[in-house]
């Protein structure tokens, strides 16, 4: 038997939001660093013989200590070669300690036990900017049962990083500063512009474009004061329409205000019929969902019972009637197409 869904539409929301959620200063970010290094005292676990970078890497620290050995000659399986990677936030100070993640890049069975030696940090321009070591701390084990070895191949290192190199930002002697707006969103960038205008009563906002916005420093504040109070000036702000779709676990994430307009379509067994209907007649033993949707068990079919819908019940209606998760993608996907719905639709 065919399945019949009912639907209409709902309007979109603004909301209020701060300028710090929808917009970052320029230069004020983190930054990405990148090690290599050995992770040494592990139980037979490190990697094996055809790992020749890690027997090179061994040589040349013993080598390092006064130590001359060939790498041919090392049969050690107490250690791994391991890629270290950390971020340095802004604002980073000499001495400031920070978190590192140790990943094997060897044939390495586990890390667990192990520890990370002295590893020098580089950013992109070649420059060590930290230096990492420490103890690693596995976080689980994924063991076959009892008795089995884990399989950890990756760990962190608490603190196991400290700042020998500042990246310097000067804020306090700018007179102007830039905002970049997380999305690219005329509407808003418009919306920060004026939110702030109004706030200080003058013009110290210009939107350059559907990003960036140029903020001049007003003469009886300091930068610092500047942007504090900017950060937490109240905006109208228009999410962007998304809906996110995990092929791989079948995971819908979806607004709650995105809308469907009138369609109508067949997928499989079940169609699918959206349109305005004024007149509702609740079938016997129904079911209503979020007082909006009256799904009738006896007939297969779902009705709008107050003239609105919206993609978050249509999906929910096509669970009730047993629709699959890939059967709910398929049809997502194909109202996207034909656009039916028109907020955006990201697979991942």
């Amino acid at each position: 038997m065919k399945r019949i869904i009912l639907f209409l539409l709902v309007c979109t929301t603004i909301y209020a939001t701060k300028v710090n959620d929808v917009a970052n200063i320029v230069g004020v970010r983190e930054n990405q660093i990148i090690g290599y290094s050995l992770v040494v005292g592990l139980n037979k676990t490190g990697d094996g013989t055809t790992s020749k970078f890690t027997l090179q890497s061994i040589s040349n620290m013993l080598k390092a200590m006064n130590i001359d050995m060939n790498p041919i000659d090392i049969k050690s399986k107490n250690v791994a070669a391991v890629v270290v990677t950390a971020k340095l936030g802004s604002f980073s100070r000499q001495g400031d300690k920070f978190d590192v993640l140790v990943s094997s890049i060897g044939d390495a069975k586990s890390l667990e036990g192990g520890t990370l030696l002295m590893t020098p940090l580089k950013g992109v321009d070649g420059k060590i900017y930290a230096l990492a070591q420490g103890a690693l701390t596995i976080g689980g084990k994924n063991s076959r049962g009892a008795g089995s070895e884990s399989h950890a191949t990756a760990g962190l290192v608490f603190n196991g990083g400290i700042v020998e190199r500042e990246i310097k930002i000067d804020l306090f002697h700018q007179e102007y500063v830039t905002l970049s707006l997380k999305e690219s969103n005329f509407k808003n960038c418009v919306s920060v512009q004026k939110s702030i205008n109004d706030f200080y009563n003058t013009q110290v906002a210009v939107a350059m474009d559907p990003r960036t916005v140029k903020l001049k420093k007003p003469e009886n504040k300091s930068m610092i004061e500047f942007l504090a109070e900017v950060q937490d000036i109240d905006m109208e702000y228009k999410p962007k329409s998304k809906i996110i779709i995990n092929e791989r676990t079948g995971t819908i994430i979806a607004g709650v205000g995105i809308e469907v307009k009138p369609i109508i379509m067949t997928h499989g067994d079940i169609t699918i019929k959206i349109k305005e209907q004024i007149d509702l007649n609740q079938p016997a033993g129904a079911i209503v969902i979020d007082n909006d949707l009256v799904i009738g068990l006896n007939e297969n079919e779902v009705y709008t019972k107050k003239g609105t819908s919206t993609v978050a019940n249509l999906v929910r209606s096509l669970q009730k009637l047993g629709a699959t998760p890939k059967d709910i993608i398929s049809i997502l996907e194909a109202m996207k197409s034909a656009g039916s719905i028109t907020a955006e639709l990201e697979v991942i």
